[in-house]
């Protein structure tokens, strides 16, 4: 019986400590599906440019994946497929005209440079991240370059070319009898379900909008075949779902899922397209309402392995999988961004949330009963989980460990290993540590001053530049007006620049002769000395801003004298 659940605020353990492994490739911002194409792999730089500069490297693993290879890609896919991923360019698309019909790519799915690297990093974190939860070596494993759910066995589909879940779950299964997959995308993950329709050892469950919206599966009663009936489980949906509501339905199924499942080994797909406000998607959940999920699943202490998905509007997305992967680490992180590279994305409000809206919500309780009680009476068809015969283990690859090194294993063909050449590039978004000095957790700016100050970048001189000169001037005004005349007390050796480079005291400019009239014999004997001092010479290397600007008064007193000179003469002449 559906029931609605109040929303509360999200709770965290902090003594409840995972082991987190988290995977990135800073090379994944770099590759474009296209102008205009709503699909935007720079979301992922931008969601891990926030888990960096809120603090949380220093509660996780981090770990940069060796990309998947051909043949580990071809577990699930075809060779055929595979090669052609492999092979094709934007230079030669003419040269495979009937292998782009064949294998669905060219609209949704483009041809762009780097297609096959990019395939490599999204496999290749799932991958890692389930043989690293086989190892023991972390409890929840991160990979939101990854939940690419809707690519086919030789077919690309969604924006998606190679479905790392399937990949993933493939390597789970070497060691685990049962393994479950949710999927909280919009849209409905048919390449997993498809990939697992008919085995019992995956059992897949899709909270997504069903009726016409992309791909137009995922019924109620799609439950699977074979041995794989009723280990499918679909919840279509209708368009503008709130926290409330998703919560009293999720969490329900969840748990009685996995009270009969007893999986040892959960993949949550947590495509952001399920947000309020999204490009493509009809939800209308808040960041909270999408964490609630994570949060829920992980209570279950359940080895997992979190991958990302959809989501068309980035700021939103990134907000989100940063705000997600501090629950996963049981830190609540605070509602004002940290300064990053990406802040002006996150405006006007630089907050980490994303609202709901007003959006009518199209999901009744009776609407929501009758799926709930369906769903429940499927599962209790079957009165246990199924078991697996047991079979020895596949051998693993020899685990090398952690730490790359230049062997005859680790060299590759490009004549090196990985690590190697990863040292001799510094990326031009890379976090360090020394960062938190600026714009970590520990020394959050002023939102608004940031802002005005970024503005002003352009400008010739910031308001900063201009305080600043205006004290310098001010200083130097103060000093000509409080120092007496120093031309008596110099020495001619002091302006020799063999001596000295640059002279400790500036040579003040002499008063008006008017002011002086009375003082005549004094002014013509400090002329005779003025004109007995030698010019300074012309060094090879070139003078220093101070020397230059403290040999400006030299000129100028050796002008006035010479005026002064000749209104001298006049009066002598005059008298």
């Amino acid at each position: 019986m559906y029931t609605e659940l109040p929303f509360d605020e999200l709770k965290v353990d902090p003594t409840q400590k995972k082991r987190i492994a988290y995977f990135y490739d800073a090379d994944i911002g770099n590759y474009a599906y296209g102008a205009g194409h709503p699909m935007k792999p720079h979301r992922i730089r931008m969601a891990h440019s926030l888990i960096m500069n809120y603090g949380l490297y220093k509660k996780m693993e981090i770990y940069r994946a060796k990309p998947a290879t051909k043949q580990e890609m071809c577990q699930f896919h075809t060779d055929e497929y595979i090669d052609f991923i492999s092979r094709v360019n934007p230079d030669n698309l003419d040269l495979f005209t009937k292998e782009q019909i064949k294998f669905n790519v060219g609209d949704d799915c483009p041809v762009f440079d780097g297609l096959f690297e990019y395939c490599g990093i999204s496999g290749g974190g799932s991958m890692e991240g389930a043989a690293r939860l086989n190892r023991g070596k972390c409890d929840i494993a991160i990979n939101y370059a990854g939940g690419l759910h809707h690519a086919k066995k030789s077919e690309a589909s969604g924006f998606c070319y190679l479905n790392d879940i399937v990949l993933g779950i493939i390597e789970l299964l070497r060691y685990h009898p049962r393994v479950l997959y949710i999927d909280i995308d919009v849209h409905h993950g048919d390449g997993v379900e498809e990939a697992f329709y008919t085995t019992d050892r995956v059992m897949t469950c899709s909270f997504h909008k069903y009726g016409e919206f992309f791909p137009g599966t995922g019924e109620l009663r799609d439950i699977g075949v074979g041995k794989g009936k009723y280990h499918a489980v679909n919840v279509p949906l209708r368009d503008g779902i709130d926290d409330a509501t998703y919560k009293s339905i999720f969490e329900p199924v969840i748990s009685k899922i996995i009270e009969w499942y007893q999986p040892s080994a959960i993949v949550l797909q947590c495509g952001g397209d399920s947000l309020s406000g999204d490009r493509l998607g009809c939800f209308n959940l808040s960041m909270n309402g999408h964490a609630n999920c994570i949060n829920f699943v992980k209570s279950f202490n359940i080895p997992m392995m979190v991958v990302g998905g959809g989501g068309y509007t980035m700021r939103n997305v990134a907000r989100t999988w940063a705000y997600e992967s501090g629950l996963l680490n049981n830190v609540k992180l605070p509602d004002e961004l940290p300064y990053n590279e990406y802040y002006e994305y996150y405006g006007p409000d630089y907050k980490l949330d994303v609202r709901s809206s007003n959006m009518f919500n199209q999901n009744s309780p009776e609407f929501l009963d009758k799926i709930l009680t369906n769903i429940i009476a499927n599962l209790e068809n079957t009165k246990h989980a199924p078991s697996v015969q047991m079979n020895e283990v596949p051998n693993d690859p020899e685990d090398l460990g952690d730490i790359e090194e230049d062997t005859a294993m680790a060299i590759d063909t490009k004549g090196g290993s990985e690590m190697s050449r990863d040292a001799q590039i510094q990326p031009d978004n890379e976090f360090y540590e020394d960062d938190e000095k600026d714009k970590g957790e520990k020394a959050i700016v002023d939102n608004k001053q940031e802002e005005q100050d970024s503005m002003n970048i352009d400008k010739n001189e910031t308001p900063v530049v201009e305080k600043n000169k205006e004290i310098v001037e001010d200083k130097q005004q103060d000093e000509n007006e409080n120092t007496d005349d120093k031309i008596e007390e110099d020495k001619p050796e002091e302006t020799n620049p063999v001596e000295e480079k640059a002279p400790e005291e500036k040579v003040e400019e002499v008063k008006p002769v008017e002011e002086k009239a009375e003082e005549v014999k004094e002014v013509e004997e400090k002329v005779e000395e003025l004109k007995e001092v030698d010019k300074p010479e012309v060094t090879p290397t070139e003078p220093t801003k101070e020397s230059k600007q403290e040999d400006q008064p030299m000129e100028d007193a050796t002008k006035l004298t010479e005026e002064e000179l000749k209104e001298i003469e006049e009066l002598n002449k005059g008298s």
